[in-house]
């Protein structure tokens, strides 16, 4: 029987994003020794070296802070409490912070951005403060600052959470001085941006996006008929019209999309249209993420997916999360 996504209505409590903040499955496999950096490359086996060696320091027990650093409110350690990867898609970012996550003593948490401030928008601060300050290890991926509020919210966690001892390790396609830029008025947010920016040893991972090595169209969208054929033959599908999934999207919370794909093997979705909708757009983001994140092939009906957001989008603010997405949905397309 084919699931229809836009039928579906999850109900995700806070107790379920805490204990689902682990990396997705198409990284529960991966660890530093599979890693391959390109030789052309020099920035990637750097990165490399310094996360094997914060690795190193996050794999024994979490040392007890001194009487004086209590009193001070932070850590004795002088190197800065979290690492910043910046770089471009698909040059193994997320495959260094999985790995650093399964090398370091527990308690931990691994999470993309957006999982993370809507853990905190579940839990409320103050609760999300106590439950995070005993972690050794927060993993961030896709750190991405998309409005004020964003901005505030998780500048006023780390500062807490550093303060409590925590380290951070996060990815990102921006480095953290410029997070924001483009899409508000970052000057007015500056010093937030700052303090995030202070608190990283920014590390810059160069190289080409490995999922396209030689293969950076989209393939030919299948038709719409062949697309529903496959999806009934094939176990555990989902198939939803293009539209129908997007309005479905606009009534549940972000957080629920990971919980909406529950049990869903292939996803196949026809009729796929140019967006023009920023909003729409967006939300089509999260929804690729959650899909990489859980390696489900895509059958897509409709326009090319490199055709899926407008040209003026790929020149916008949200330009690189655009590309990011396509990259992934493209890869998807490509294992169906």
């Amino acid at each position: 029987m084919v699931v229809r996504l836009s039928e579906v209505w999850p109900v995700v409590g806070a107790d379920r994003l805490l204990s689902e903040c682990v990396p997705p499955p198409r990284f529960a496999d991966v660890r530093f020794g599979t890693y391959r950096p390109d030789p052309d490359e020099p920035s990637q086996a750097e990165a490399l070296a310094v996360l094997v060696a914060r690795a190193e320091k996050l794999a024994g027990p979490r040392p007890a802070p001194s009487l004086w650093s209590r009193l001070r409110g932070r850590s004795e350690s002088p190197d800065k409490p979290g690492v910043y990867l910046d770089g471009g898609f698909g040059v193994g970012k997320t495959h260094l912070l999985a790995s650093l996550w399964h090398e370091a003593a527990g308690p931990k948490m691994y999470c993309t951005f957006v999982e993370l401030t809507n853990l905190v928008g579940a839990l409320g601060l103050r609760t999300a403060v106590e439950a995070l300050s005993s972690y050794r290890l927060i993993c961030v991926d896709e750190f991405e600052l998309d409005d004020p509020g964003d901005t505030m919210l998780i500048s006023r966690l780390l500062g807490q959470l550093v303060e409590a001892g925590v380290e951070f390790a996060a990815t990102s396609n921006t480095l953290p001085d410029k997070l924001g830029e483009g899409r508000f008025q970052a000057v007015d947010f500056l010093r937030e941006i700052q303090g995030l920016s202070a608190r990283f040893d920014v590390r810059r991972v160069d190289g080409p996006d490995y999922r396209h090595r030689g293969l950076p169209v989209a393939p030919d969208p299948w038709p719409d008929e062949k697309v529903e054929q496959e999806a009934a033959v094939r176990a555990n599908a989902s198939c939803d019209h293009f539209v129908d999934l997007h309005r479905h999207l606009a009534e549940l919370h972000p957080s629920k999309y990971g919980a909406l794909l529950d049990g869903i093997e292939t996803v196949a979705i026809t009729d796929v249209r140019p967006l023009t909708d920023e909003n729409v757009a967006l939300r089509m983001v999260v929804l690729a993420d959650r899909l990489y994140d859980r390696n489900l092939p895509l059958l897509a009906g409709g326009v090319p997916l490199d055709q899926l957001f407008s040209a003026d989008m790929l020149k916008g603010g949200y330009r690189k999360k655009y590309l990011r997405a396509l990259s992934r949905l493209i890869a998807l397309a490509r294992t169906a």
